[in-house]
């Protein structure tokens, strides 16, 4: 091992330490109940409840998958997508956060399967055994695309065996999401979201300088077709540009859709002390995604210039996911001091995964432990018992995800991708009309619910392999199939019983 990878290395166990020490000590002076394992009591402050709700939304895509992929084709896709989530992440806090907030504490739910159930008055929990179904379905090739990334960091710089990576990864996770809950994850999530917006600036600015100024960056984008626009997109293949269509741009702004379902981002919104807040944290959470999505494709072309001076070697395929850490190494090489700035970038790739992962980590086991242990097959726990479950439940879905990293060609951004979708298509539309349409009912919502789920498959595995128009993101004509499936079976069915109306009537003034 040489000096510089021991330097790296030192500083990723520095982090490491330093995460689990800092998630053991905050979950030992959390409340021990399940409100305060998975909403921290509700007492989470403005700054961190945006930065928590956005962190855990920025899994490795935003320092792997977007650079990635601006790397390889140009802005056009990158560009697309992260202004869909910019988008979708500010209408997210104006439309539903301080609903929900409301709502949720006037049904006392705590999680988002038991907030829909109550919201429409189950009697039997079927609304709450499909929601938290899904979410075990969608969550755990979700947390397993984290583990990759962190197995595919490790084994690009230090060569080590790709699954001994993965399962240190998931055992730092694991550690402290178990044992602090929420306000630990919560918290970690601030911390992490620092980390991670100095991993950005530091190597962008690097980059420029090796590719030999911005100069020389943008004469070198140009001289690639379609590269720079977002109109057209990079062919490397033929190196020539490709028309970038309309359907295409909807496609990739569609990823806008998935925030109205993320069950990881809409606890955040239960969790804030105060609803009045959320303006300050809606502020600082699109100021933020703005930033960073910004910074994370203009890395994509900044590396490609340093390929093209030969400071690092021309990437290909799911590789160029790794251009980042292939920056971070170059880095490494002029001393002591770089490498463990290095060191510190590259703890910001593993900020990035842990903060997506320990909060659907906590999603999920919420789902299995409260909604499904308890609420679905009625077994009566104490609140030891609870808890007890709640982190056992975190770590079976961890060795779960484990399984599923198995492979190290896994493609990040598309697992990522498809997990997204399978959230946006089916929380996205009922969590909508939970909030704003007095008339949706039970039926209708167990219809949105299953409708989205199936045509997420139905659409990624049959209808989009056709291409030409049906070459759409699947998150799109899933959500407008749950939608308009909810709204019909809604209509075509009887009324909510006005218990259920006059609860969303108090709650809507």
């Amino acid at each position: 091992m040489t000096t510089a990878q021991a330097c790296i290395m030192g500083t990723i166990i520095v982090y490491l330490c330093f995460v689990i020490f800092t998630g053991v000590m905050i979950g030992r002076r959390s409340k021990k109940s399940a409100e305060g394992f998975y909403l921290g009591g509700r007492g989470m402050g403005p700054l961190v409840t945006a930065m928590s709700a956005e962190a855990s939304d920025m899994s490795s895509y935003l320092l792997m998958g977007i650079p990635g992929l601006a790397y390889l084709s140009g802005v056009a896709d990158a560009s697309w997508t992260a202004i869909g989530l910019a988008v979708g992440t500010y209408l997210n806090f104006l439309l539903v956060a301080k609903r929900l907030r409301r709502y949720s504490v006037k049904l006392d739910a705590i999680t988002i399967p038991s907030f829909i159930s109550r919201r429409y008055g189950e009697k039997k929990p079927v609304i709450m055994c499909i929601s938290a179904l899904i979410i075990l379905i969608f969550f755990v090739p979700y947390v397993a695309s984290g583990l990759a990334a962190i197995g595919k960091l490790f084994n690009s710089l230090f060569n080590w065996d790709y699954m001994t990576a993965v399962v240190i990864g998931a055992i730092v996770i694991i550690s402290y999401t178990s044992i602090g809950g929420f306000s630990a994850v919560a918290t970690m999530d601030l911390i992490q979201s620092v980390v991670m917006t100095v991993a950005l600036a530091i190597i962008v600015a690097f980059g420029i300088v090796q590719a030999g100024g911005m100069d020389a960056v943008l004469d070198h984008a140009r001289t690639l077709p379609g590269f720079l626009s977002f109109g057209q997109t990079y062919n490397v293949a033929t190196n020539s540009a490709e028309p970038y269509g309309l359907i295409r741009i909807v496609s990739m702004m569609a990823w806008g859709l998935g925030y109205f379902g993320m069950p990881h981002i809409l606890v955040r919104f239960m969790a804030i002390r105060d609803e009045n807040e959320l303006k300050l944290s809606r502020r600082i959470a699109a100021t933020w995604v703005v930033i960073s999505m910004g910074v994370a494709v203009f890395i994509g072309i900044v590396g490609h210039a340093v390929s093209a001076v030969g400071r690092i070697p021309f990437l290909e395929g799911s590789a160029t996911e790794t251009v980042i850490v292939k920056l971070s190494d170059l880095l490494s090489g002029y001393g002591i001091f770089p490498a463990i700035v290095a060191g510190c970038i590259l703890a910001g790739i593993l900020a990035a995964t842990m903060s997506t992962a320990d909060s659907q980590l906590l999603a999920a086991s919420s789902a299995f432990s409260e909604n499904l242990v308890q609420d679905v097959f009625g077994v009566k726990l104490t609140q030891k018992q609870t808890m007890l479950i709640a982190r056992l439940t975190v770590v079976v879905i961890a060795i779960i995800a484990l399984f599923l990293a198995r492979d190290p060609n896994s493609n990040v951004f598309q697992i990522v991708s498809f997990a997204w979708a399978g959230f946006g298509a089916t929380f996205g539309p009922a969590m909508l009309c939970a909030l704003f349409w007095k008339r949706s009912n039970r039926q209708g919502i167990m219809a949105g619910l299953v409708a989205g789920g199936v045509m997420i498959f139905v659409w990624k595995f049959l209808v989009k392999p056709l291409g030409g128009i049906w070459n759409i993101y699947e998150l799109l004509p899933a959500f407008l199939v749950a939608l308009a499936a909810i709204v019909i079976v809604s209509l075509v069915t009887p009324a909510p019983e006005a218990d259920v109306v006059k609860s969303f009537e108090e709650y809507d003034k």
